[in-house]
């Protein structure tokens, strides 16, 4: 009897640390994927994104658009990305949002096409100069809650778009086209899904100080992080048009999206950007011989990725940029970039804007979180 008694209490601390490992793991897999809630986000995703390929493919929606190939793209990338920064629980609310963001998209591609002959003449980046009002844009109307932050992002999406397509003033129809397209596309997903989903919380405002100097001079926190992301990306135009980039606009994007409400919360977001960067690419390049003979597989796998991404936000960040990158990769891929090098930029390009917005977040007015002062 004392040996078995012996024995059992030896195996409890080993049951133990087994039992709290496993609530360990089972505690990330919920940071991870926290309810069906928001898989059925990453559904209507990749839903939103395939009707409106779908629907600007069709020959009556590009009939008479100089540009009509561009309608699919543009469409779905409008739908795809007002998706992601929709954040309400009732349909209603969710549909105007929706409708007001893709608006916020066409509106974001438009600006660009319209001004792209004037800045032809700017050196080797051009129009990608354009690009910088989106990035203070995307900081600064966070200013205005939850639709506001979606409405910058959006309008920073289109020009983005509206710049990889090379779009000009003749193709303001087809933006216009487009964005219609993306709204249809993305509410009738959102009306299906109803009360299922459960948005993860987002604060309405910006709760953060700004250091430095002195009172009358700081402008507001969002001001400031429009700053941060626009100066940011100044210096990657800079760098582009000394020295060629090879997709400088990817170091503009990392430069927009790495700014958070605080200088701490901008080098977290780095870190965790990079080091998502640095395993979905590679992932992605593990796809690159069988994109063109295995079209079909590709999507899947990145449609599933897309799922990851909606299930990883805002939570994981790491984990969703790393869905994403793979996702971005691998549809390159598919669609007929087979450059190595070219898709394997993603990651250094993603280094150097994220490494230029952690700069410009703690020399640009650092902002510090509010509830410091208590």
């Amino acid at each position: 009897m004392g040996r078995e008694h012996r024995n059992a209490s030896d195996r409890r601390p080993a049951a133990r640390l087994a039992h709290r490992h496993l609530a360990r793991f089972v505690a990330r897999i919920e940071h991870v994927d926290p309810g069906a809630h928001r898989r059925i986000k990453g559904l209507r995703l990749v839903t939103a994104y395939g009707i409106a390929a779908a629907l600007g493919s069709l020959p009556a929606v590009a009939h008479g658009f100089s540009s009509g190939s561009a309608i699919a793209m543009l469409a779905a990338g409008f739908a795809l990305w007002a998706s992601v920064s929709e954040a309400r629980m009732a349909r209603f609310e969710s549909s105007r949002d929706l409708a007001v963001l893709c608006l916020a998209a066409a509106l974001g591609a438009a600006s660009l096409a319209a001004l792209a002959p004037a800045m032809s003449g700017f050196g080797r980046a051009g129009p990608e100069w354009i690009l910088l009002s989106g990035a203070f844009l995307a900081g600064f109307c966070r200013k205005y809650g939850v639709l506001g932050t979606g409405v910058g992002s959006q309008f920073y999406i289109g020009q983005l778009l509206a710049f990889g397509a090379g779009l000009g003033p003749a193709d303001l129809g087809a933006i216009a086209v487009a964005g219609a397209v993306a709204a249809v596309a993305c509410i009738v997903p959102r009306l299906l899904s109803g009360p299922a989903e459960r948005p993860a919380a987002v604060p309405q405002r910006i709760e953060a100080l700004v250091d430095g100097p002195a009172a009358w001079l700081r402008p507001s926190p969002e001001f400031a992080m429009g700053l941060q992301a626009a100066s940011a990306a100044l210096v990657v135009l800079l760098l582009n048009s000394a020295c060629h980039l090879t997709e400088s606009a990817w170091a503009i994007t990392a430069c927009v999206y790495v700014v958070a409400g605080s200088a701490a919360g901008t080098i977290d977001r780095v870190r965790r950007r990079i080091a998502g960067t640095l395993a979905g690419v590679p992932l992605g390049l593990m796809f690159l011989p069988v994109a063109g003979d295995y079209p079909l597989l590709v999507w899947a796998a990145a449609s599933l990725a897309m799922i990851v991404y909606a299930m990883a936000l805002p939570e994981r960040y790491d984990i969703a940029c790393a869905a994403f990158a793979f996702t971005l990769v691998v549809t390159l891929a598919a669609t007929g970039e087979h450059s190595v090098a070219l898709l394997a930029s993603r990651t250094w390009e993603t280094i150097l804007g994220g490494a230029l917005g952690a700069a410009a977040a703690k020399w640009i007015f650092p902002l510090r979180p509010a509830r410091a002062e208590t």
